[in-house]
Parts: C-alpha cells; structure tokens; sequence
C-alpha cells in the first residue's frame, strides 16, 4: 500500500527500519549503486532520492536529506512518524572546529548544539539539550573501532547559516570546546527525540575552519567511502 506525505511516497514495507540519510540525493543513488545488492528506488518526490536494497543480506534504505534542519526536519518526521523507521543516522561531511581535529577524521555527534529555533515549536519552558541516541553511538563506536578507526565523539554545532556576515560566532562556539560545524543534526536529533525514535550523525572532515585546509574531490569521495561503509554495518547490526 502506497503512503503519501507531501514529501515522499512509498510503500512502508520497501523502507528498512533503519535509513542511511546523506545530504546529496546523488549520494544516495550512489550508495545504493556501489553497495546494495538489487537497489529499488522508493522515493523520487521533488528529486529526493530515497533507495533500498540489501547488504550483506540484511535491508538498508538510504535517502537523502537536503540541506539544513528545515529539510531534514521534514523528511526525518515524515521517516519516523508516517513510515515507521527506527533509526536515522546522517552521514556527511563537516568543517573542523577543535585544534586536534585533522582532514579525513570521524567525528560522532553525541549532542548537537544549534544557532536554530528549530526547538521553539515544541513550547520548551527552557533550553533543549539535543542529543544522540546511545545504542546507535556505542554501535557506531564499536563498528569504527574494530576498522581500525578512533572516532572523536563530542558536541557538534549544527549551524544554520553556511554563509555568516562576518561575525566572530565560530570563535565562541569553539572556546565552548565544539569539535565540528555541519548543518542538520541537531533537527535530526529533537524529531527522533518527539518521535521517541533514534538518530546518530556521523561525519568526515572535509575541512579545517581555522587552518583552512580542505580536501580535494577524489579525497573526500575516498574518506566517504570508509564512512559509508562502517554506517552501512552499524545498520545492519541495528535492524
């Protein structure tokens, strides 16, 4: 039976309880295409792919999430609420804070600070803390470990603007000890929270915000390739 939201369409029983969420729809479709056996496309509502297929024997989805809290605050509500996903985890890139922070290091978002209101339409009488799920981080910790790869695990920022006017925000942010900025966890994490579902962000560092050190394109699709496919056991060990 086909479900419609105004953002995706599909049938629940093609969709894995557990979704690999990149930013990039052509990452999605990549991910599927390099590692899934049999990759059926589910969504394509406004370009958004979304893909699920097998590996190692075991349903995976990927789909992807645009860009920003607005954008994966949908889709990640809509994943949750209206086709029954358990588990969300965020795969992407994001730009260094932390002085020890080097290129192609794995940063795990145990909490996701934010520039964003996104949390005032919950009606909070204070300040909400957004935060991972554990089960998914003392999975995702484990999976990397035994790859050979220490993974940072700490706060994250998930900022709002890609583009700031100038100001010195980074620098505050950074004295409060965060290691990375990117974009969306911080939505991601407060819908698994009101959905009481659960997400996890994980990500490579493409860049160095105070070094400014970036990695070139045939680099960062490399290290993405070890995240993708760490993120792809973890889900298959949380399904």
């Amino acid at each position: 039976m086909i479900v419609s939201t105004p953002h995706i369409s599909a049938n629940p029983d093609d969709i894995a309880k557990t979704v690999l969420m990149p930013g990039d729809p052509l990452r999605s479709k990549f991910i599927a295409e390099t590692f899934f056996e049999n990759p059926k496309l589910f969504n394509n509502v406004r370009g958004v792919q979304g893909y699920s297929g097998t590996y190692k024997g075991e349903l995976v989805s990927v789909m992807a999430s645009g860009m920003g809290i607005p954008s994966i605050g949908i889709y990640s509500h809509e994943l949750f609420n209206s086709f029954f996903v358990n588990n969300i985890v965020r795969i992407g890139s994001a730009g260094a804070l932390a002085d020890d922070l080097k290129l192609h290091d794995i940063v795990i978002g145990l909490a996701a600070s934010t520039d964003s209101n996104f949390a005032h339409q919950y009606g909070i009488m204070g300040t909400f803390a957004p935060a991972a799920s554990y089960s998914l981080l003392r999975e995702a910790v484990s999976v990397f470990e035994e790859r050979g790869v220490s993974p940072k695990v700490g706060n994250i920022l998930s900022s709002d603007n890609f583009y700031s006017d100038g100001t010195d925000g980074m620098d505050q942010w950074h004295k409060m000890g965060i290691l990375a900025v990117e974009m969306e966890a911080a939505g991601l994490y407060m819908n698994a929270a009101r959905s009481g579902k659960n997400a996890l962000c994980i990500c490579t560092i493409s860049d160095h915000i105070y070094r400014g050190e970036a990695l070139p394109a045939e680099e960062r699709q490399n290290s993405f390739l070890k995240m993708i496919e760490a993120a792809l056991d973890l889900a298959i060990r949380v399904s």
